[in-house]
């Protein structure tokens, strides 16, 4: 085994008996606290036998042989022998499930049932459907590209082009079910100095995105570069005249420049009021 490497990235493996996706939103988390180091995260999903937990626990050696460090280990996996054949490997183990379970157990009085990718039965209940609907309705409404059934809408996002209304608009409806339009501010609504028709009667729907010109400039750059779209004058100029638009107007709204999806689709759903429909 070679010597650890304090400047070398750490292996970090995110092991679930389904898609592991809770699992690596929990260790991006947690890992995001540690600034002293940097993690290459490897997801191994659908641990759901012994001969795959022999596999992991063999993937999870090898790395520990070649860096010469123990591999951070996330785990959700619920069958016992799988999991405890995964452990046998030279990892620091860190189980969500066990961390949670026993002490409800212990709380509740009732005994887990260990059913493997139980959070993912949804997919046959009406959350589930709630969702599938959010998603294409959010497609239909991006862009501005179908005005009619915005009276289905929970929110309209409206904001200059390329501001992230798109990526938060399905965030939105893919975690949530939430149903979000979204419509660009442009040029001409400015010089009209009104909101577009079809929003005005939507008012109370409306959430406003905003970002910095010079961070728009960049983003409009990598689409369509040295163009008047992408100039840092056109971008100062549509920021600031969609911002006096939203005070006008009495949009409510936030700069997505320094802000995750996460941070910016949970202010949406606060200052809404959405509990989110899935």
């Amino acid at each position: 085994m070679t010597q650890p490497d304090t400047a070398a990235k750490r292996t970090v493996f995110i092991v679930s008996d389904g898609t592991g996706i809770t699992a690596e939103t929990f260790a991006n988390s947690v890992l995001s606290q540690f600034d002293m180091a940097s993690f290459r995260h490897i997801r191994m999903p659908f641990i759901d036998s012994l001969e795959k937990a022999a596999a992991a626990a063999a993937r999870i050696d090898r790395a520990y042989d070649d860096e010469g460090m123990r591999p951070i280990v996330f785990s959700t996996l619920v069958n016992p022998r799988i999991h405890a054949r995964v452990r046998q490997a030279h990892g620091l183990f860190l189980d969500l499930f066990a961390t949670f379970v026993a002490p409800l157990e212990e709380e509740l009085g009732v005994k887990s049932n260990h059913s493997i990718g139980r959070t993912h039965s949804v997919a046959d209940s009406r959350q589930y459907h709630n969702r599938i609907e959010a998603i294409n309705f959010s497609l239909a409404h991006d862009d501005g590209q179908l005005h009619s059934g915005l009276s289905q809408a929970d929110v309209i996002l409206v904001g200059v082009s390329r501001c992230g209304k798109t990526p938060t608009s399905l965030y939105l409806a893919m975690q949530y079910g939430v149903k979000a339009a979204n419509y660009p501010l442009i040029p001409e609504d400015f010089e009209r100095d009104s909101l577009p028709g079809s929003l005005a009667q939507y008012r109370d729907k409306l959430f406003g995105l905003t970002i910095q010109p010079e961070r728009l400039a960049e983003v409009r750059n990598e689409r369509r570069p040295d163009s008047k779209y992408a100039s840092l004058e056109q971008c100062r100029y549509e920021v600031a005249e969609a911002q006096r638009m939203m005070r006008r107007e009495g949009i409510r709204w936030l700069s997505t420049t320094t802000k995750s999806i996460e941070e910016i689709a949970t202010t949406i759903l606060q200052e809404l009021r959405l509990t989110g429909m899935a």
